[in-house]
């Protein structure tokens, strides 16, 4: 049988990517906050681990008493060299009240199930744990509750990042401060990248990768972002004020997207080739960091 032409294998493999892409969100976007759709997290985190424990053997990490218990998801991959520090690479599972969450975090669940996919496969030049974290809507109770266990056990780790709503684009793109838009342009046709000052440095080789394959923007942030504290609104923050080098991967949240915590909040609304491309800029940035 004559092999296919280089460019029809390509279209397949993405078409087959947006597939699995698809089907993935199809199961993750539901409403399932943690006090008032219970049913439905519990639904998510079912399908998350299901999808994890392909790749190996996942940690159920258990948190909090009460109201704050929750339940983490760590899939440690070995990577080529495994004496390396790690790099974890997060998004929270868990939604907002009275929305399906397509975009909040639907989209970032989606890109680390694939990225796992990817790494089980071809694995990056260092280890990497990917995790999925419960009660990030209920105030990063899930991530602050890691944070503190890995720094009080001296767990090093080369970075953190937060894969925080990865799909949305628009027209319009708003900011904090007017000034930023001289800078980063007014459409929102970009993936931010949101570092402490530590991860600064790490900045122009994960926005070199990212970048060839979607428009990228970063924005290192000193004292912790306490100065902006729109961009302490995920997973991150607990890793920045525990010490960390860690990085928000964001399409910047309610400044663009206009369904942020709104029932409005469906697959419909994402632009899913500008998803498929964020996921693979993050495999190429990570692959080799």
């Amino acid at each position: 049988m004559p092999l296919s032409p280089p460019d029809e294998t390509s279209s397949a493999a993405a078409e087959l990517a947006q597939q699995r892409l698809l089907a993935d969100l199809q199961q993750l976007v539901r409403p399932r906050h943690a006090r008032w759709d219970e049913l439905g997290l519990m639904s998510v985190r079912s399908f998350v681990l299901e999808e994890l424990q392909v790749h190996g053997p996942v940690e159920q990490h258990h948190f909090g008493e009460g109201a704050d218990a929750g339940v983490n998801l760590i899939l440690r991959l070995p990577g080529q060299r495994p004496e390396l520090a790690p790099v974890l690479v997060a998004a929270h599972y868990d939604g907002p009240l009275g929305s399906p969450g397509a975009d909040d975090n639907a989209s970032g669940v989606a890109a680390l199930l694939e990225l796992a996919r990817r790494w089980a496969q071809t694995p990056p030049k260092r280890p990497v744990w990917l995790v999925a974290f419960d009660q990030e809507e209920w105030g990063m109770v899930g991530s602050a509750a890691l944070a503190r266990e890995l720094k009080s056990s001296g767990q090093r780790l080369h970075l953190m990042l937060s894969l925080e709503m990865l799909g949305y684009t628009a027209e319009v793109q708003n900011y904090p401060h007017e000034a930023m838009k001289a800078v980063y342009g007014s459409r929102g046709d970009f993936i931010a990248l949101v570092a402490n000052t530590g991860a600064a440095a790490l900045l122009p080789g994960l926005s070199g990768g990212m970048g060839a394959h979607v428009k990228t923007k970063v924005l290192p942030v000193p004292f912790k972002g306490r100065q902006l504290p729109d961009v302490r609104l995920s997973d991150h923050s607990p890793f920045w004020d525990e010490g960390y080098n860690a990085v928000m991967v964001t399409d910047t949240s309610f400044m663009r997207n206009p369904h942020y915590h709104q029932p409005s909040d469906t697959i419909e609304t994402l632009d899913l080739p500008f998803l498929q491309a964020v996921i693979n800029g993050l495999d190429a940035a990570i692959s080799g960091c």
